[in-house]
């Protein structure tokens, strides 16, 4: 079965129904989340039903709490194309509305769980909240489980290293720029999506042409130079990505651009996917405009070795995937 992304409850197909459901953001989608997917992958397999993940857009705090909402991991495609890797059978994406958010824990199960999705069993953390003003937890979604006839069952968290691995961890790392360690919790690289749009074209006169990455919808690595891949409408390219200002030319403006190497063609106006692999070094300012040139140089030769053991190269993809 071909994963379905359904945005609409009311488009939801019969054989989408009665099947093993996971309540959640999802955000990332990192190896916590693979661990809960392979659980309900048993669970569907026993009641002989679809595997559906739950999620929603925006998240709630985004109308709760704005001030408060996370930077995102993901947008809705991306989290649908990494739950695809996992072989979900449907990623539904419920719209947040005041509806929703007025709904008490017992009328969000009874409506969602039960009338929309048929669920026969459910997936969830320790920590699982639900309903209005999160009145319900893991201990109600049990009873109310066991009343409906509803199998489930509760994945403790994953442990990597000494603590656990959640999306704001994982953020963290992010943060900071430690994109290497961030990989390790995810399914894949971080990832990051923007419009190619017209800069200064300073880097172009230097000899390293860069698209300027605007627009971009997600938590932004750490000011630095990084190695990455880009992904264009003509394949994919190992990819040297600045974030940061330019502060050997006076420049003050965070700014993300990508030296996609051994690609020549124009971008403006196409949009642009990067994934990170890892942090090559921090931004400073350079004495003098051939200084600047060289350690240009040096990045995109760095870059190309973390690239080539990563199994990246010109149209070509991570070795992993």
């Amino acid at each position: 079965m071909t994963m379905k992304l359904i945005r609409d409850l009311n488009d939801l197909p019969s054989e989408l129904r009665g099947g093993a459901v996971s309540i959640g953001n999802f955000d990332g989608v990192h190896r916590g989340h693979a661990r809960i997917v392979e659980q309900l992958r048993a669970q569907a397999a026993l009641v002989d039903g679809p595997l559906i993940v739950f999620t929603f857009d925006p998240h709630p705090v985004r109308l709760l709490r704005p001030d408060k909402v996370p930077p995102p991991l993901t947008w809705t495609d991306r989290k649908a194309e990494l739950l695809r890797e996992l072989a979900v059978d449907a990623l539904v994406v419920y719209p947040t509305d005041e509806h929703l958010l007025s709904l008490t824990p017992d009328a969000f199960f009874r409506e969602i769980v039960v009338q929309r999705l048929d669920a026969r069993a459910m997936i969830e953390g320790p920590n699982f909240f639900f309903g209005k003003d999160r009145a319900g937890d893991i201990d109600v979604l049990g009873e109310l489980c066991q009343t409906n006839g509803v199998t489930l069952n509760v994945v403790e968290p994953l442990v990597a290293g000494e603590s656990y691995v959640s999306s704001s961890r994982i953020r963290d790392l992010i943060r900071d720029g430690e994109v290497a360690e961030a990989t390790k919790l995810l399914t894949r690289p971080y990832r990051i999506r923007g419009m190619v749009t017209h800069g200064a074209a300073r880097g172009a006169k230097l000899g390293f042409p860069t698209a300027n990455i605007d627009a971009i919808d997600t938590i932004l690595p750490k000011v630095g130079v990084y190695a990455g891949r880009a992904i264009t409408f003509a394949g994919t390219w190992p990819t040297a990505v600045n974030i940061g200002p330019n502060p050997t030319f006076g420049e003050d403006v965070l700014k993300v651009e990508a030296h996609l190497i051994g690609y020549s063609d124009s971008l403006y106006g196409q949009p642009l996917e990067v994934d990170f692999l890892a942090r090559v070094r921090d931004t400073r300012e350079f004495a003098s405009v051939e200084d600047l040139k060289q350690q240009l140089q040096n990045d995109i030769q760095t870059t190309s070795h973390i690239c080539m053991r990563a199994g990246v190269g010109e149209s070509g993809r991570v070795g992993e995937e």
